[in-house]
């Protein structure tokens, strides 16, 4: 069994049974693949046409337009039911312990010092790769337990943020 939410609208959604079951209560619906890319849901007899605009598999959440409008659907999966059953929180958000650069670059300034709280979004440091400045910033709120070099290459110091 799946439990979809649109707003504040929660639907049982059981795709296991002979047929589909929508809050408990047997359903007609069928899919139909377009070619431009939507889908066609005949539902109840009435059909409706879909686009995915956004697929996000990590937080579990699908964005489709319906008649120009958009709606963001929240899926739980069986796992995640059983777990909100037991009382466990399962986050969509993994949350770092370290951060790493995904390209080599220099380390041009350190916004935080050991020990420093930082809440989510906030700036860490800044990168200089390829001739542009990025900023990395927190991805959850977290205490900045150290900064240690990781060696050097001529004058450029590689630096690692641990967090937790």
């Amino acid at each position: 069994m799946y439990q979809a939410s649109i707003k504040d609208q929660n639907f049982q959604i059981d795709l296991d049974s002979k047929s589909t079951l929508l809050n408990g209560m047997e359903c007609l619906l069928q899919l139909v693949k377009l070619d431009d890319g939507g889908y066609q849901a005949n539902f109840r007899g009435e059909k409706v046409i879909a686009d995915i605009v956004i697929v996000d598999r990590e937080l579990k959440q699908i964005v489709l337009r319906i008649k120009n409008k958009k709606y963001a659907i929240q899926i739980k999966e069986p796992v995640d039911l059983m777990l909100e059953s037991l009382g466990i929180q399962a986050k969509a958000i993994k949350k770092l312990n370290q951060l790493k650069a995904p390209m080599p670059g220099l380390v041009t300034k350190v916004l935080v010092s050991e020990g420093d709280s930082v809440k989510q979004g906030e700036p860490l440091l800044i990168l200089e790769a390829m001739k542009m400045e990025n900023v990395f910033k927190a991805a959850n709120d977290v205490r900045i337990k150290s900064i240690k070099s990781t060696g050097t290459t001529s004058s450029r110091k590689g630096r690692r943020i641990n967090l937790f």
